[in-house]
């Protein structure tokens, strides 16, 4: 028998779990129905989310794919440019130089080289030969130097430059400009030779020529890799779409980071040049001041077979000597 305190807590327990009972039978179906319809609705959004996730891979590797074949069609034309270029014409190199001499122009100049060349010899005294031989070495070199040396100068002020015109792109096409407004401002305001080149793209344009189609011409007249960063970065945008100016942000830094480089290798190898230099000159001037000294002692060397065997083997060594460190000291990249 219970005890009369004991008998209301029983009750109160038994009746409570009679309530529970009977609320757990009656709301048990509901809740099951809700649980299923919840379930039910996560799988569905969770199949959402993964085809969601699965488009996006798709166009990640859609873009991919595209960047690789623009890539790999750059490259091949690049490659069939190399081939067909690998020896540019006369005409091309003059372009490439900013002459607007023309072929015929050229071979003109020639000739009055050699001809000056034979008249500064023929007043030094030498004989008619060897006269022959320098005025023909003069009027070959003389103006292959002069094209070349042009030429180097203007495709190092335009490297020098191009990361500017980058920029004003990058500021025009982030201010709301199109990309045709960016390139005539360059085309506008920039220094040649950058100046000149887009103002050519600029006509290019003008006449119904493609954007990219027009700064891979430029890439072609300007055998430069900056000039054919550009061009690949442009090419890839307009078949694949993307942030234009994004990637020419990453373009222009990659630019002024070659520059500093190549300033940094300038300046790294300034102490081997100029020991190189010293090195080169010194036989000159010890032989000079020896001539000057003693001149019968170094007479022989000009005046006897064995003395000019002597120099010609000397001048062979000396000019390998000279080779070798100009290709120590030429770093390339």
């Amino acid at each position: 028998m219970l005890s009369s305190s004991l008998f209301p807590i029983v009750v109160f327990l038994l009746a409570s779990t009679s309530v529970g009972g009977l609320m757990l039978a009656a709301l048990y179906p509901r809740a099951a129905k809700a649980g299923a319809y919840q379930q039910r609705f996560d799988r569905v959004a969770g199949g959402a989310e993964a085809r969601r996730m699965e488009a996006v891979d798709e166009d990640a590797r859609d873009r991919r794919r595209s960047v690789e074949k623009t890539l790999r069609e750059i490259e091949e034309k690049q490659k069939a440019n190399a081939r067909k270029n690998s020896k540019p014409t006369l005409a091309v190199r003059l372009r490439q130089a900013g002459l607007d001499w023309s072929t015929r122009t050229y071979w003109l100049v020639s000739g009055g080289a050699g001809l000056a060349t034979y008249v500064v010899m023929l007043l030094a005294g030498y004989g008619a030969l060897t006269t022959a031989g320098f005025a023909l070495a003069g009027g070959l070199f003389l103006p292959h130097l002069y094209v070349n040396g042009k030429r180097k100068a203007r495709l190092k002020r335009f490297a020098n430059e191009f990361p500017n015109a980058v920029d004003v792109i990058v500021r025009g096409l982030k201010a709301g400009l199109p990309m045709t407004d960016c390139l005539r401002v360059i085309a506008a305001e920039a220094e040649e030779p950058v100046k000149g080149e887009f103002v050519t793209i600029a006509q290019d344009q003008t006449l119904g020529i493609p954007v990219h189609e027009a700064v891979q011409r430029m890439s072609e007249r300007i055998p430069l890799p900056e000039a054919n960063f550009f061009a690949i970065v442009i090419a890839i945008q307009s078949r694949t779409g993307g942030s234009l100016s994004e990637a020419l942000g990453n373009l222009s830094k990659v630019l002024r980071e070659r520059k500093k480089m190549k300033a940094k290798i300038k300046a790294m190898s300034a102490e081997a040049k100029s020991s190189a230099g010293i090195i080169g000159a010194l036989p000159f001037f010890v032989a000079g001041a020896v001539y000057l000294t003693s001149p019968d002692y170094m007479a022989l060397l000009f005046t006897t077979l064995a003395g000019k065997i002597v120099l010609v083997g000397c001048a062979l060594w000396m000019g390998i000597g000279i080779l070798v460190m100009r290709k120590m000291i030429n770093f390339d990249f």
